[in-house]
């Protein structure tokens, strides 16, 4: 089922606002479980998390910022 995009830009910006802030907390603590590794590893460890979280979301954000293709197209009388 395909979304709206109205709904793909409702749905990216609860992710945005909700969703990710609860990823970066889960994922700081799940570093945290690990003794401190070396600065190189941990670096590694939050770049693979940080393009992790895109994946399954990919298809929300698709296009988003982009003008609404369902919207009627600007009146050409009104441009002049």
């Amino acid at each position: 089922m395909a979304l709206s995009y109205k709904a793909r830009r409702r749905l990216s910006l609860l992710v945005l606002l909700v969703g990710l802030p609860i990823y970066v907390v889960v994922a700081v603590t799940l570093v945290n479980w690990i003794d401190r590794p070396s600065i190189l590893v941990e670096l590694g460890i939050y770049v693979g998390l940080g393009m992790l979280w895109i994946l399954p979301l990919r298809s929300v954000f698709l296009g988003v910022g982009q003008p609404d293709p369902d919207a009627a197209p600007p009146d050409a009388d009104r441009m002049k």
